[in-house]
Parts: C-alpha cells; structure tokens; sequence
C-alpha cells in the first residue's frame, strides 16, 4: 500500500499547477481585516499561520475572502494531521457556491487522516463527482484557454483515480465487515474495472462472510471463478456450496481445482515454511474430504476411499474434520468389505467426543457382531 500511496502522491505532484478556487482579491492593508489576511498570507510557520486564519474567521465570519481563508485552512489542517479541523474547514467549503475537486480531495485525505470508512465513503463520492464533472467538460472554444482545460482534466482523471483508491486502502484499514462491504461495493459500482476493485475482490468475499451474506459470497466467487481466478477460499466455498446442492459434477471440478491451485502456488512473501504447510493441508484436506464425501453419496466407493485417504492426514490438526472423515472411511470401507479398514476407523472415530461418536460405537459393535477376529 505504501508504493501506491507515493505513486500517488508523485503524480499528483507532477500535475500543473493549477489556481486555487477561490481567489483573494485585492487585499486592503489599510482595514484591520485586510492586514490580518495580508500577516497570514505572509505567515512561514504553518501553525502561526492557522491561528491567524481562525482569528479572521472569528471576527470576520461574513467577509468575501472566506473561501480563500477556509482553503488554506482545510490545507494546513492536513498538513499538521488535524482531521477534525480538516473536515470542518472542507464542510464549510463544501456549502460553498461551485465546490471544486482540489477541495473535495483535500478533505477526502482529511477522512483519510482520521480513519473514518463512513467519511472516506462520502468524501470519495463526492470528489469523484466533482472530478468527472472537469473529466467531462467540454474543450474551450479558445485556443489560449485549451492547455489549462487539458492539465484540469488530466488532473481530474487522476484524482478520480485516487477516490477508487481511498476506498479500496479505507477497507483494507478497517476491521468491519459492514463497512468493509459498503466501501468494496461503493467501488464495484463506481468502476467495475477498476484495478483497486480487482484487488480488493478478495476482502470483499471475506467481508461478506464475516457479515452474514452467505449468498452474495459464492456469487462472487461464482463470479470470480469464470474468469479463472478464484482464490482457494472462493473455490473452497463453491465446493461446500455444490455439495450442499448435490451437484456432484461442480463439487469434483471445484475440489479438482483447489488441489491444481495449491500444488501449484508459491509459498507468499512473510508466511513461515510450517504456516505455510499447515495451511496448504488444511486446504487441500478440506477439498478432498468434500469430493471423497461425494463420490461415497454417488455410491462410488473407489474413488471415495481414494480421496478420503488422501484427506486423512491433512485434517490431522482439524478434529472436528477428522472426526468426520474417520466416519465415511469406516462406512466407505464397510461397503467395500473391507471389514478390518471398516473396523479401525469406526475405533479411532468413536474414540473422539464428536456428533459422529454415537453412531461410531454402535457401528463398532456391528462390526464385531458380524466379523469375527476384528483388532
């Protein structure tokens, strides 16, 4: 986030300099306002200077040069990193005649500041806003004023740019999934082809599952999966989601593609060798467990067996998952006449405090009923 943050800044930076909106008159140094403004103005020492402009908007509340005053306020308080000051400045602006994007984005970087997703998401709006009205201008008829109308609207084009960037860095700053939902879908419908948006796809699955929306989750990753890249969370989620629908044939090629999906993906920057392992099992057992568990309802044992087998050590540190799959290994074998396989996984089932327990010990004793010289 940091190398975007100053790619934004640089480019920001390098665009023309443009004139402030709202412009000082000729300043009068022979009234007490127009030397306030004029020490201000000439004021080095950005929190000497802000106590000056206070003090005019005090004594002054109805002077013309208020919105040159409010935006060096709005300005400064950035600068210094008072949030609170910065918003009031931008709101005062924002009532304002003709608000302009430089303003806007200024307390947009205000909201920012003060790690606000609801602000960040009203800021965001409006200085988009503001910036596609100058994208959408029309060129000036004369050809003295065309340059300045070019640099406006390239600065323009940038600055929407970075209102889709403030959302997508607001929800990565954020821990509610709420506000987490209402910054990423903000975004989607603002730029579905937004470069933030893509990169923010897989916050926003996770932040619908974290809020509860269950349904809007796999139709991203539904979403996501057709263009071929869904995460293993997503494809995990489509898996569970099939089997829940009986949909063998997605539950085979969504589990198919987590395992071609985590043989297949590097180790990520920062993630220690063991996490990294842990979490490659524990993905890769779960994608098993649910294929083996469809292929046994499908009344296919062989390949149920295989994947279960497969899934067996995987889960090792996942009891609730072992549990289960120990369970349909002892029925999958059951079914193959493979009494002692049947038997030994049953015993280590039944071993367990699980929902799978009861009906272990009770298979256990079938067993031994029906087999003799079982161990």
């Amino acid at each position: 986030m940091k190398s975007t943050v100053a790619l934004f800044s640089a480019l920001l930076m390098a665009a023309p300099a443009l004139a402030q909106c709202h412009k000082l008159a000729e300043v009068n140094t022979a009234t007490p306002e127009g030397q306030l403004l004029q020490q201000a103005g000439q004021e080095a020492d950005n929190s000497k200077k802000l106590v000056l402009l206070e003090q005019f908007t005090n004594q002054y509340p109805h002077h013309e040069a208020l919105g040159w005053v409010y935006e060096q306020m709005l300005a400064g308080y950035v600068k210094a990193g008072d949030a609170d000051k910065a918003l009031a400045a931008g709101d005062k602006l924002a009532a304002m005649p003709q608000p302009c994007v430089e303003d806007s984005q200024q307390t947009l970087k205000a909201a920012e500041l003060k790690k606000d997703p609801d602000l960040v998401l009203k800021w965001s709006a409006a200085t988009a806003e503001l910036a596609q009205r100058v994208m959408a201008s029309p060129q000036p008829k004369d050809a003295d004023d065309v340059e300045n109308w070019k640099a406006r609207v390239d600065y323009a084009r940038q600055v929407n740019t970075y209102t889709e960037y403030s959302l997508y860095a607001m929800a990565l700053q954020t821990t509610d999934a709420a506000k987490q939902v209402a910054l990423l879908e903000a975004l989607q419908k603002r730029n579905p082809k937004s470069e933030y948006y893509a990169k923010g796809i897989d916050t926003l699955f996770l932040a619908y599952q974290r809020s509860g929306a269950p349904d809007k989750a796999v139709a991203l990753a539904q979403q996501v999966a057709q263009s071929g890249q869904a995460s293993e969370d997503m494809l995990l989620v489509l898996t569970d989601d099939a089997s829940k629908k009986k949909d063998a044939e997605k539950v085979h090629d969504y589990s198919a593609k987590v395992v071609t999906l985590m043989n297949s993906k590097a180790k990520p920057d920062g993630v220690t060798d063991s996490d990294w392992t842990k979490r490659k099992n524990t993905v890769l057992g779960v994608a098993y467990s649910l294929d083996g568990k469809q292929y046994f309802a499908d009344g296919k044992l062989a390949p149920a067996n295989d994947d279960l087998r497969k899934a067996l050590p995987l889960v090792e540190e996942n009891a609730a998952l072992k549990t289960e799959v120990l369970f349909y290994l002892g029925l999958t074998n059951y079914k193959l006449q493979k009494a002692q396989d049947a038997y030994t996984y049953f015993k280590e089932c039944a071993a367990v405090r699980s929902p799978f327990q009861a009906q272990a010990t009770k298979n256990l004793a079938a067993l031994r009923a029906q087999y003799h010289g079982l161990r």
